[in-house]
């Protein structure tokens, strides 16, 4: 009886959460489409397409999710293909002080990005990269490194060494089995953190907002913060930004299942 009361308990609270959930991207959904939005969830009375027709047709808007794409990807692309390359030695060679070397990584990923925003705006400034697009796109690839080196490092002890030693027996050399062993087995773990970095990038608006000067930089996280004015909120036009912003995350997400099933599929390649 005391198990049959906890498993309800569970089931009401697990509902409650997802209610709680639930409720906040019903809201941005219904809104979007009410030319009358306001802060309350309803139903609306006449459904529109002209909160996404204001916000596509505006030009600032365009370029600013053109700009959220070029940061994001170009974050994505350097954090995914460095940490890969730091991954293999770190995984595969005894290296000395490499215990030291991995605890320093795992804290360096507990600092707050705003205990570190203060002498990067210096450093910007004496270097010359603020308002610079690439100097925002460098740092926020360095804050994301010891996160992604530690991923990818566990993703890599997982890769059997036996098959590169299988690979090497054939002919291969290193780098070849690195290209057609090693990294098609790494396809979950590269997906993995391809996505924690883009959505984080593309989610940013702390390193931007601070780093970027001119408006027409903004990349949609900041640009976001244009329908908070002092004569209120459009909501239904907010509503259908956000809709849109989430887009490239999901996406992504979608298009990369694809490939972390595969790679999934090859990870018992060395079984039988």
């Amino acid at each position: 009886m005391k198990s049959k009361k906890e498993t309800i308990l569970a089931y009401v609270i697990m509902a409650l959460m997802a209610v709680v959930f639930v409720l906040p991207l019903l809201w941005i959904v219904l809104a979007s489409f009410d030319p009358n939005a306001s802060v309350g969830l309803k139903v609306p009375a006449s459904w529109t397409l002209e909160n996404y027709n204001a916000v596509i047709s505006s030009g600032k808007n365009r370029l600013a999710f053109l700009v959220g794409l070029v940061l994001s990807l170009g974050q994505t692309f350097l954090v995914v293909a460095i940490s890969a390359m730091a991954s293999y030695p770190l995984s595969r060679y005894e290296l000395k002080h490499k215990r030291t070397f991995m605890y320093t990584v795992l804290f360096m990923s507990a600092l707050p990005i705003t205990t570190v925003m203060v002498p990067v705006y210096k450093l910007f400034l004496i270097l010359g990269l603020m308002d610079n697009l690439l100097g925002v796109i460098l740092f926020m690839t360095a804050s994301s490194m010891p996160y992604a080196m530690w991923m990818m490092k566990n993703f890599m002890d997982t890769v059997p060494i036996a098959l590169e030693e299988a690979a090497w027996v054939d002919g291969a050399n290193t780098i070849q089995s690195i290209l057609h062993v090693v990294l098609p087995l790494m396809l979950p773990g590269l997906c993995t953190i391809a996505i924690f970095t883009f959505s984080g990038s593309w989610g940013n608006f702390f390193v931007p907002y601070i780093l970027l000067q001119s408006s027409d930089k903004y990349p949609a996280s900041v640009r976001l913060y244009q329908y908070f004015g002092q004569h209120g909120v459009d909501y239904g036009q907010l509503a259908a930004y956000s809709l849109l912003y989430s887009l490239p995350s999901v996406l992504l997400y979608v298009i990369s299942q694809k490939f972390m099933s595969k790679g999934f599929g090859m990870a018992g390649a060395n079984k039988g």
